[in-house]
């Protein structure tokens, strides 16, 4: 009896199966109410009293390895079912998979922070939520400033120390704060203004301003940096720097680059004048550095500023803002083969 038991474990250590039916035919067969297990159990009685021990330890390393082995073929049937699933049949064809897209938006502002990271700009981002010293005061723009009609803020609960950023010049504010020159950043982000929304204006948009300050930096330096990012941007070599308005620069200037008029469409981009805005700059006023605590005798310095979605649909002529923003499958799909 006691070499039956022996023999029978050595028939569960070398079983195998292929099919969950033949591991639950192997589990009924031995560990079954009715199985083999049961009956030598039965038997134990009629073993002889020397042998008892030795016939008891066999059946419990029977039990044993009939359990283990269901477990062991479980689990590996489980494992073989699972990967199946996940690969599939290899020798089926393989189905066409939809390639998503960038958003224009980030198309250009990838393209935008490259550009400038050729030539030492770091890139440096700020909170949306922002507070009146960062945002204006701190930019030249202090309590009951008129220039600060020109920007309609979105302020928090009617708290007038809290609002969302009407620019990424706050970004600015903060790195000087935290940074000693020579400083060479640009802040890419979102900002926010309370404007009416039209085919040419939104309340959410994207800016991307530069900052460089370091000893002896001249308008020179800043018309070189313009004229490089145009011929880089959009393979325009010709600008033009036309006098104006910002608290926080002075002097201050709009960049205008030469389109050209080659086609119809320059003609109606340009109201016929070839000639097209792209952003502000100017130097960096001496109460901005004093404000966030550089030596405006020591340090100079110049900053620009222009709007991702100006720049977005200038190169794809987007005839109107509001397309970025609806989500329209239609719209996003023409980005695809864009990097």
């Amino acid at each position: 009896m006691l070499d039956k038991v022996k023999e029978l474990i050595g028939d569960v250590q070398t079983f195998q199966a292929t099919t969950k039916e033949e591991v639950e035919a192997f589990r009924i067969k031995y560990l079954g109410s009715k199985g083999l297990l049961k009956g030598l159990f039965a038997e134990f009685r009629n073993v002889d009293d020397e042998l008892k021990k030795d016939f008891g330890q066999a059946l419990n390393n029977l039990r044993n390895a009939a359990e283990g082995k269901v477990a062991e073929l479980k689990e590996a049937l489980e494992n073989t079912v699972e990967e199946k699933g996940v690969y599939g049949d290899l020798t089926r064809p393989s189905e066409p998979i939809e390639l998503g897209s960038r958003h224009p938006i980030s198309i250009v502002k990838n393209r935008i922070i490259e550009v400038f990271n050729r030539i030492g700009f770091t890139v440096s981002e700020g909170p949306e939520i922002e507070d009146d010293w960062h945002n204006f005061t701190a930019l030249n723009l202090p309590e009951y400033h008129p220039a600060r009609d020109m920007q309609d803020t979105f302020f928090i609960e009617k708290n007038p120390d809290t609002l969302l950023r009407t620019h990424t010049s706050s970004v600015q504010v903060r790195y000087m704060e935290n940074n000693e020159p020579p400083i060479r950043t640009i802040s890419p982000g979102r900002v926010f203004r309370n404007e009416d929304i039209s085919a040419r204006a939104h309340c959410i948009f994207h800016q991307v301003e530069g900052l460089y300050i370091d000893t002896d930096v001249s308008f020179a330096d800043l018309k070189q940096v313009l004229l490089y990012f145009t011929k880089e941007m959009f393979g325009k070599s010709k600008i033009r720097l036309r006098p104006s308005y910002f608290p926080f620069t002075e002097p201050s200037a709009e960049v205008d680059i030469y389109w050209g008029l080659e086609t119809e469409t320059d003609y109606r981009i340009t109201k016929g004048t070839g000639w097209l805005e792209i952003m502000g700059c100017g130097m960096v006023d001496p109460n901005v550095l004093k404000n966030c605590n550089i030596d405006p005798t020591k340090y100079s310095g110049y900053a620009f500023g222009m709007g991702i979605e100006r720049i977005a649909m200038l190169l794809y002529q987007i005839p109107d803002i509001r397309m970025f923003y609806e989500n329209d499958v239609r719209f996003l799909e023409q980005f695809k083969s864009v990097i």
